[in-house]
């Protein structure tokens, strides 16, 4: 992997890291305020979700394998 390659996974890591943390703080807020649309709260857990697979798909690419 190049450096450049490199960079552009972490820029990409911290994207969506931090998308993931908004919708933590969304769904939260939903939760505080009593709001009980399920199907918003439902399609925005299922994109937190995915954003979690992403998340580990990206770490993984960037952890070098040791094998032990």
């Amino acid at each position: 992997m190049t450096e450049a390659e490199e960079q552009a996974l972490r820029q990409k890591l911290a994207e969506l890291s931090q998308e993931h943390r908004d919708l933590d703080a969304a769904i939260a807020a939903m939760v505080e305020a009593g709001t009980l649309d399920q199907l918003q709260m439902t399609r925005l857990k299922k994109r937190k979700l995915q954003l979690k697979d992403q998340i580990a798909s990206i770490e993984d690419a960037l952890l070098p394998d040791i094998i032990a």
